[in-house]
Order: structure tokens, then sequence, then C-alpha cells
């Protein structure tokens, strides 16, 4: 490396004192330091296959996504799956509002890698239709399919093709009979919307089932979906409907998703927002690496920023976050302003910095690298993260 030489005083880095109860750092490897227990053994629920991929038991909580294009739109549909592919989208479901768009999910499955679902609403024959072109998963709507003798031939379909179906609630679209019986939306009326149709589908011999509750309230949500836990072993599907625009939707799902997959609910997850479906995708694998449950992709950790810092922080962590936001290595990132806390946590990370008077020092592995100048820090970084290794 040929940036600078370290050299610093004990004032431009000041060590910071720590609580002599706190753990010293050194006694325990980079990684390996004492954390508290975590407070979610995930439910053990049924595995149902999906395509290529297994939601529930022990397979990986998955991230899935919705097209927000006209699926009979084969080219742009697939252009856009293929940039959820990429964002790390493990499941991907597009509408099927008619018979060309059922017919279209055949082209679609043949030039995508992930498994396709067919969101049903309204007219049984699409359910079929998508089970006949390929669809690895149906979503029925039970407010709205049509009844029992309607469910039966969907059912039908989809056991002799081994496809699984969601049983998929949304709290807009109950039946009229539960909204009389409850007096309007509740927990309970949701899960007996989703239970009355389970009871339905395990009559006919159906157990390929996953079961999603949505409303856009997240303590809604929440209540709901800890109700049906309680009742049934089938995958859980989690999600917030009607979530709003970025901003807002990232705060509901992170609040609704992030307490249910603590309490061990939950077995797939899609963050709905108002806007590009890939950013769906990238919130949602966030909230399992926020959790640790996943440890898949680049965390980027970075100081708020105060009076101290003498670095464009923000503008450096801003382009580290939009040129790593798809890059799978497993790498811990540290940028940090300056040298209160930040000589610290750019140790504990595989790469970071610690920000000085315009210009940084670049740490790796723990061990203090070099010194960087601020129109280079964000360069020096990207470099480094490229030729390193995931951990």
């Amino acid at each position: 490396m040929e940036y600078f030489q370290v050299e610093h005083s004990q004032d431009e880095y000041p060590r910071v004192e720590r609580p002599q109860d706190e753990y010293p750092r050194d006694e325990y490897p980079r990684d390996e330091y004492p954390r508290a227990e975590r407070p979610f053994a995930r439910k053990k629920t049924k595995k149902i296959r999906v395509g290529s991929r297994f939601i529930g038991g022990d397979a990986p909580i998955s991230v899935q996504s919705m097209t927000n294009t006209d699926t009979c739109n084969v080219d742009g549909t697939v252009k856009q799956v293929k940039r959820l592919e990429d964002a790390g989208c493990d499941i991907v479901r597009v509408a099927v509002p008619g018979n060309e768009a059922a017919l279209a999910i055949k082209a679609i499955k043949s030039a995508v890698k992930i498994p396709v679902v067919a969101d049903i609403h309204f007219n049984y024959r699409l359910a079929i239709a998508s089970i006949e072109n390929g669809a690895d998963k149906i979503r029925i709507n039970p407010g709205n399919i049509g009844g029992e003798d309607k469910l039966r031939r969907v059912v039908e379909a989809a056991k002799s093709n081994g496809i699984p179906i969601r049983v998929g609630v949304n709290s807009g679209s109950v039946e009229k009979d539960m909204l009389k019986k409850y007096g309007g939306i509740t927990p309970e009326c949701m899960v007996e919307s989703a239970l009355r149709h389970v009871s339905l589908m395990e009559n006919l011999g159906f157990k390929d089932i996953v079961i999603s509750l949505k409303a856009s309230s997240v303590p809604m949500t929440i209540a709901s979906y800890r109700l049906i836990s309680q009742k049934v072993d089938y995958p859980l599907h989690l999600g917030v409907t009607e979530a709003g625009t970025m901003f807002r939707a990232t705060v509901k799902s992170a609040a609704a998703l992030g307490c249910l997959l603590a309490e061990g609910i939950g077995d797939t997850i899609r963050v709905s927002i108002t806007g590009d479906p890939v950013e769906e995708v990238r919130v949602g694998r966030e909230i399992l690496r926020a959790l640790e449950i996943e440890r898949k992709g680049i965390e980027i950790i970075s100081c708020p920023t105060c009076g101290r810092c003498r670095i464009d922080l923000v503008k450096i962590t801003n382009i580290l976050e939009d040129k790593l936001k798809d890059c799978r290595k497993n790498i811990k990132v540290a940028v940090m302003g300056c040298g209160v806390n930040g000589p610290g946590e750019a140790k504990e990370a595989d790469i970071g910095v610690a920000g000085g008077n315009d210009e940084a020092l670049l740490f790796k592995k723990g061990k203090v690298m070099c010194k960087v100048p601020q129109d280079q820090i964000a360069d020096v970084l990207l470099r480094e993260i490229e030729n390193m290794d995931s951990t």
C-alpha cells in the first residue's frame, strides 16, 4: 500500500478509558466477544418445497418480492426478476389478473432461476391455469377466491402437480361474515379466516400450505402472527401490507418483522414498498442481517458524526453503500468519523477507517495499515474490499 505512513499524535486519536468492570477487548479473539443470548429460537414448522427452494423447517428464512411489471410483458418481467435475483431475492411473485398473464408464466420461468409464485384473486380458473403453466406456488386470498367448491378445484390441481398454496389473508379483503362476527378487523378475525380455509384444504388431504396474515397496522400484524403461530405448524410468510413508500415501509416492516423474527416466528418475509421491488429485497436482507439471522452481504457501520468529525463521512458512507449494495461477501466495514470510538470500532471490523484531520487511519483485520487522505478514502476501501475474501 502506498498511501501514508502511520504517524499521529495521542491528541489526534485519543485513547478512551473504559470502565474497570467492562471486559478488556484483547481477552477475546475478534468476532468472539461475549454476546447477550439471542432471545429467539426459531419455531419448528413444516418444511414446504417451492420449486428449487424450501420454506419452513430447517430451511433458511427466505426473502421474497413481487414484480410490478405487466406480467404479460414477458421481457420486462424477466428483466425485473433478474434484477431481483442479483439483489438476493429467493422467491418472486407475479400478478395474474387474466389468462394471458397465466400463460406468460411458462416463458418467465424458463428465463429465470428463482421460483415463481402466481398471485391469484377472484378467479380460481387463473390459479389452475397458472399451475398448468409451471407456477411453483399459488397464492390465494380467502376473501375473494369464491367459495369452497372453487377452492376444492384449485387444491386438486395443486395436489396433482405437487404445488404448494399460500393462504394469504389481507386485512383489506376479509370475508363479510368474518367481519360481521368480530365487528371488524381483529387478529382473531384474520386468524379464523385463514384457519377456515386451511381446514377445508386439510379435509381434501392437502397440507403443502403456507400462511400469511397481512395488515397495514404493525400491532395488528404482530398480534395476528403471534396468535396463528400458537395454533398451526405451517410455515408463515411475514409481511406488512400497503406499508407505503421507502422510508415509512422500511420502518414499519423492520418494526413488525423484527419483532416477530426475534420471537422465532416466521419462515419467509416480504417487505412491501411503493416503488422499485429491488429495494424490498435489500431491506428484507438487511433486517435479517440486523437480527444476525443472516451473515451474507456487506455490513457497513458508521457513526452519526459530531463536531469532532473532520472528514466528509456522509459522502464516503453513501458511496460505499451504493457501490456495495449487492455485494454478497461477508465483510464488516466500519466508517468512523473521529478518534473517540473510531479506532475501537474499526479494529473490530474486517476493514475500516477512523477519521482525523482531512484523512483517516485504515484498519484491516484489527491492524493499523496506513493513513489515507480524505479524497481517497472511499476508493481505497472499495479496492481493499474487492481484494478481500469473505470471512
